[in-house]
């Protein structure tokens, strides 16, 4: 299943936010993907440089994509989420 979200933090997926995302999916034990919509670029969740390396943008959308739900929603709020503050 695929989820599309929009990132919240204004730095997007860079630095301290990529992190601390990339830490989360981790705890969830889950496999998971993301990547930018319209786009056939798909990486691992969970590896720090490959999600930096997507350039993702405050405001910017991105798809997450695993089998677990649960994974998924707590990913997704966490995104939807301003980790600047």
């Amino acid at each position: 299943m695929e989820r599309t979200v929009k990132v919240a933090s204004a730095q997007g997926l860079h630095a301290r936010p990529a992190q601390m995302f990339t830490k989360a999916v981790k705890e969830t034990g889950a496999k998971v993907t993301v990547g930018k919509p319209g786009t056939d670029k798909q990486v691992n969740a969970a590896s720090l440089l490959s999600v930096m390396g997507l350039g993702v943008k405050g405001g910017e959308e991105v798809v997450l994509a695993s089998d677990d739900a649960a994974a998924l929603d707590k990913l997704a709020a966490m995104l939807e989420t301003d980790m600047d503050a």
